[in-house]
C-alpha cells in the first residue's frame, strides 16, 4: 500500500490557472450575527477541510455551473460570503456587506492524474494540495473568506477541496450548505431548507474574548507557544453493511439486565473502534483512555432548535476508562460507557457545560480531547454520497488534514449506502502499523 501511494505522488504536477471570489447574485446589505458560546471555542481549530472526487469530462462547464449555482445559494448562506469581526464591546460575530470579497474560489490542473488513483485508502500529500487553507486557523477569518473552494481538473473528473470556519459553523451545517448548493446547481429555484440564522436563539450570551494569532508552525497553546505537529498516518478503513450488522450484533449479544436500550450502531462501532485502538497503541492496563463525541445538540437544548440551525451546535462529550478494563471486558462494556455519556448529556448538562464555560472561558486545543484518545468528529448520519451537482454521486468524500490529531475519527456512510460506513482514522504510524494487522478489528477470518 505505501510503495503504491508514493508511486501515485509522483504524477500530480498541481498548477494553479485562477483565481476569483463569489459573491451573493443579489444585493442584501449589511448583517451581523453575533457568535455564542457554541461557536467561540472553535476559534483556535483549524479551517474544516473537506474533499470531495467527481467523474466527468466537462471541467470548465462543471465550474462554471458551481459558481453560478454558489451565487444563488449564497443569498440564503451568505454568512459564509463575510468575515469575522468584533462588535464595540469585543464580541466576536460574523459581519457581511456587499463590497465584501466574498467565497475564494482557485482553479486548478492535474490532469495526469485520475480520480480512482487519489480515492486510495491511504492518506497522502498529494491531497493536501487539493484542498485550500491548510494550517489556517478559523482567527483568521477577520481578515480573509470564511469559505475557500478549490477545484482542480482530473485526467477524468473533477477533484473539490472546501476549506469552512469552523468558528462559523458545524458539521451538520456544513452539509445542509452542501445539499442546498447541489439542489441550486440541478436547477431548483430556492432550496429545500432555507438556513435558520439566528444564533442567539440557541444561547443569548455574550462573552468578550481576547485572542490574538498565535506564531506559526504549531497547535496555539494558551501561553503563545507553538508545539511541533507530530508524523500521523491517515487512512479509511471501509466496513461494509455486513460487517456493521456483525459489529452491532455481537455488542447486542446479552442486553443488559437494567433494561436500557439497545447499543446503536455507532455506540457499537465507537466501542469496536476504541477497544482495538487502544490495543494498537499498546497501552498499559492502567493506563485511562478517553472515548469524545462531538454531538450534535439541536435536539438536546430547551427549546429544540431546528436542524436546519446554521452554526455551531456540537459539544464534546467524554468518558474514560483504564486500558485494561476496555480489553478484559466484552464489547458491550465500551458501548456502555459511550452510551451512558451520549443519553447524559441532556438540556441541564448542556446547559450546566456553557455556564462553566462562560465562567472562564477557554479556547479549545486539541490536547483538551483527552489523554490516549479516540474522539469521532462526524457522523454517518450526514448523506454526503448523495451530493450531486449534475453530474452524479462523489467518487470519495474524506476530510483534510486539518484539525486531525492522533485518534481523531471522521465516520461518513460507505459509497455503496444500506449500513456499510467508512471510518477515516488518524493514528501514529506505530500503532497504524499494528492496527491494520489486526483481523479482529477488520473482521476478516
Amino acid at each position: 500500500m505505501a510503495g503504491e501511494v508514493v508511486k501515485k505522488e509522483e504524477s500530480l504536477n498541481l498548477k494553479i490557472t485562477n483565481k476569483s471570489y463569489v459573491q451573493p447574485e443579489e444585493k442584501i446589505g449589511r448583517k451581523e450575527y453575533q457568535l455564542v458560546t457554541f461557536d467561540l471555542p472553535y476559534l483556535a481549530f483549524y479551517y474544516n477541510q473537506k474533499l470531495l472526487f467527481y467523474k466527468g469530462e466537462d471541467f470548465d462547464g462543471m465550474v462554471q455551473k458551481l459558481k453560478l449555482g454558489l451565487g444563488v445559494v449564497l443569498k440564503e448562506f451568505h454568512q459564509l460570503a463575510g468575515k469575522l469581526g468584533k462588535d464595540e464591546e469585543g464580541v466576536f460575530r460574523v459581519e457581511y456587506d456587499d463590497d465584501m470579497l466574498g467565497v475564494e474560489v482557485v482553479e486548478a490542473v492535474a490532469d495526469e492524474i485520475a480520480v480512482d488513483q487519489l480515492t486510495v485508502a491511504e492518506s497522502s500529500t498529494n491531497l493536501k494540495d487539493l484542498i485550500p487553507y491548510t494550517a489556517v486557523l478559523n482567527l483568521e477569518g477577520m481578515h480573509r473568506p470564511l469559505l475557500a473552494v478549490q477545484l482542480t481538473k482530473l485526467k477524468d473528473g473533477l477533484a473539490m477541496g472546501l476549506a469552512f470556519n469552523h468558528a462559523v459553523l458545524d458539521g451538520t451545517a456544513t452539509w445542509q450548505f452542501m445539499t442546498s448548493w447541489a439542489e441550486i446547481c440541478n436547477g431548483s429555484p430556492s432550496t429545500s431548507a432555507p438556513p435558520f440564522l439566528d444564533r442567539t436563539k440557541a444561547r443569548n450570551t455574550r462573552v468578550k474574548l481576547d485572542l490574538s494569532l498565535p506564531e506559526p508552525n504549531g497547535q496555539p497553546t494558551s501561553n503563545g507557544d507553538a508545539k511541533p505537529t507530530p508524523t500521523l498516518r491517515e487512512r479509511i478503513f471501509k466496513f461494509s453493511e455486513s460487517k456493521i450488522d456483525k459489529i452491532k450484533s455481537t455488542v447486542n449479544e446479552n442486553p443488559p439486565s437494567d433494561g436500557s436500550k439497545p447499543f446503536s450502531t455507532f455506540q457499537a462501532l465507537s466501542s469496536h473502534v476504541w477497544r482495538h485502538v487502544s490495543h494498537a497503541r499498546n497501552l498499559k492496563p492502567e493506563d485511562y483512555t478517553v472515548f469524545t463525541v462531538f454531538a450534535d445538540c439541536r435536539k438536546r437544548v430547551d427549546p429544540p432548535m431546528p436542524e436546519n440551525y446554521f452554526g455551531n451546535l456540537i459539544q464534546a462529550i467524554f468518558t474514560v476508562t483504564a486500558a485494561g478494563l476496555l480489553a478484559a471486558h466484552p464489547p458491550q462494556f465500551g458501548a456502555s460507557l459511550v452510551q451512558k455519556a451520549i443519553e447524559d448529556h441532556n438540556a441541564k448538562a448542556i446547559d450546566a457545560r456553557n455556564k462553566e464555560w462562560e465562567s472562564a472561558p477557554k479556547i479549545f486545543q486539541f490536547k483538551d480531547a483527552g489523554v490516549n484518545c479516540v474522539a469521532v468528529g462526524s457522523s454517518p448520519r450526514f448523506k454526503v454520497y448523495d451530493i450531486d451537482f449534475g453530474w452524479g454521486k462523489a467518487e470519495n468524500v474524506r476530510s483534510g488534514t486539518n484539525n486531525k490529531f492522533d485518534g481523531m475519527i471522521y465516520l461518513y456512510p460507505g459509497k455503496n449506502g444500506g449500513r456499510s460506513i467508512d471510518v477515516e482514522l488518524t493514528l501514529e504510524p506505530e500503532a497504524m502499523a499494528r492496527l491494520e494487522k489486526d483481523k479482529d478489528f477488520l473482521l476478516e477470518a
